[in-house]
Formats: C-alpha cells, structure tokens, sequence
C-alpha cells in the first residue's frame, strides 16, 4: 500500500478559507455521526473553538442506540454547544431550520458554515436546509472568495471540505473507515480491517446483531469467525478457499450501512476508542 495522505491541498485550502471566514460567520453546524459523536468530530473546531456559536448534528440517528444518542444531546449541550440528533435520509430538519432563523440579524442574511469529516451526511444536511436545487451564490460582500455559498431562507450557507485530523491516532482512523468515514482500502487490506473490527466488536459487546443478521457465534480466532463469514456468504474462489479479502469487504460494508442492527460505538466520558485495538 502506498503512503496515506490524509490532508490533502484541496482539504489544507478549505481549512485556510475557514479560516478566513471565522470573523464573518454567525455560526457553526458541525456533521457528526451518531454511532461515535467523539470520534467523528471535525477538526475545523478548533479554528472557531470559544469564538462562535456551534450546533452539533448527529447524523446517522437511524443508525445509533436512540438511548445513546440522547445521551450525547445532553451531554453536548451542556458543553454549551446546541445539538440534535437527526435521522437525515427523512428530512426532519424542520427544528434546526427554526433554531437557524430565530438568529437571524434584522439588518442581513445569517451566514453560516457547515463542517464535517467525510461521508457523515454534510451534503445531505446542506439539501435539506437549502433545496436540492439550490443555486451558488456569487461573492458575498466582505467575505474570503473561493468559498461555497447557498442561500436559505434568510441565510447563507458556505459549504467545506470533509477533513480528518492528520495527527490523530492511526487507530482512530482505522475505526473511522468502519463506518465509512475513511478509505480502509489506503491504509490496510480489507481482511486485516475485518478482523480488527471482528476482535472490536467481541470486546465492545455489540456482536448480538451480526449473530441475528448472518447466525455467525463469536468463537474461535478473528480468523476463524472471518472464514465462517465468508463461508455464509459464499465467497469462495478456485478450489474452496475462502476469498477472506471479499469477505472482510462485504462485512465492513455491511458494518458501516448498519445491516447488524442500530449500534453506539461510544458513550460520553468513555475512554477513546482506539484504546480497544
């Protein structure tokens, strides 16, 4: 595998502009995923840490422990930030959109910026608030060129890249890519991911859906229960070896879609998660 770069000059350009903006934008909505609020936080707070009002969007609500994910509201909010947890594909964004327009200057249009690591349901959310059909707005007075903007009803909306943190631990973004936020293919093969992720859910207690899904018991060795994996999905090549490199793919897919049922991969104050690898 060659090297991974995980800031690469069109995300390094994105988080320069953000920069830039941070003393013209009213306000922050930060994408997270639900099954791991922590993990999945972007690091582009740090530019608007203490300076700007954040709402924090839990993504992915369909795919999370409601218990859970009600846990992290509260949590977040007493952190003072402002959060929900969205179940996104329905467009339930009728109360974020009320909470966006009751800040609205009398004299100009709110100007908001939407941040958030990859594949956590920025784009999705962006749809939501401003129409699938929403045109890009020309420059706006007194801000950075080169950013997106959409407009809403009453607001301006500048659009980011997804960024990882590029000093985070590598562990963390191995577990990223188990829910889709990450290229696991760049940074390992997909039976060494699998099995990581196998040993994480045995260890996490969270085996219960996968049982029920595909009546694979946890037992024996990570590669043990990989073969029986792929022995239940039929992934066999020339011979009746089983294809472990198929296998770990279909089962990290199916991991990161939620075909094993609603799952949290962390509570507020647990220890990182990277710890259990």
């Amino acid at each position: 595998m060659g090297r991974t770069v995980w800031y690469p000059g069109h995300m390094a350009k994105g988080k320069r502009q953000l920069e830039a903006l941070a003393n013209t934008i009213d306000f922050i909505i930060e994408v997270r995923d639900a099954r791991a609020p922590n993990l999945s936080s972007s690091p582009l707070l740090d530019i608007f840490e203490n300076r700007i009002q954040i709402i924090v969007v839990l993504s992915k609500a369909d795919l999370s422990e409601k218990n859970v994910s009600n846990e992290w509201v509260r949590f977040l909010n007493k952190q003072g930030m402002m959060a929900q947890s969205l179940d996104l594909r329905k467009g339930n964004v009728s109360k974020l959109k009320k909470d966006i327009t009751r800040k609205k200057p009398y004299y100009r249009d709110l100007r908001l910026a939407v941040v958030g690591i990859p594949n956590v349901g920025k784009s999705i959310l962006i749809n939501q608030l401003v129409g699938r059909k929403a045109a890009l707005v020309g420059g706006v007075p007194g801000v950075t060129k080169g950013v997106s903007w959409f407009r809403g009803q009453g607001f301006l909306l500048a659009d980011s890249p997804g960024i990882l943190d590029p000093h985070s631990d590598k562990r963390a973004h191995r577990i990223l890519s188990w829910i889709g936020s990450s290229k696991g293919q760049v940074i390992g093969s997909y039976e060494e991911h699998a099995k990581e992720c196998i040993s994480f859910m045995i260890k996490k207690d969270i085996w219960s859906g996968l049982e029920k899904t595909w009546g694979i018991k946890p037992e024996g060795t990570t590669s043990d229960i990989l073969k029986n994996i792929g022995n239940r999905l039929g992934k066999l090549l020339p011979g009746g070896v089983i294809d472990l490199e198929t296998s770990g793919k279909i089962f990290l897919e199916a991991f990161a879609t939620g075909k094993f049922g609603c799952m949290s991969l962390e509570k507020p104050n647990e220890p990182p998660l990277w710890e259990l690898l």
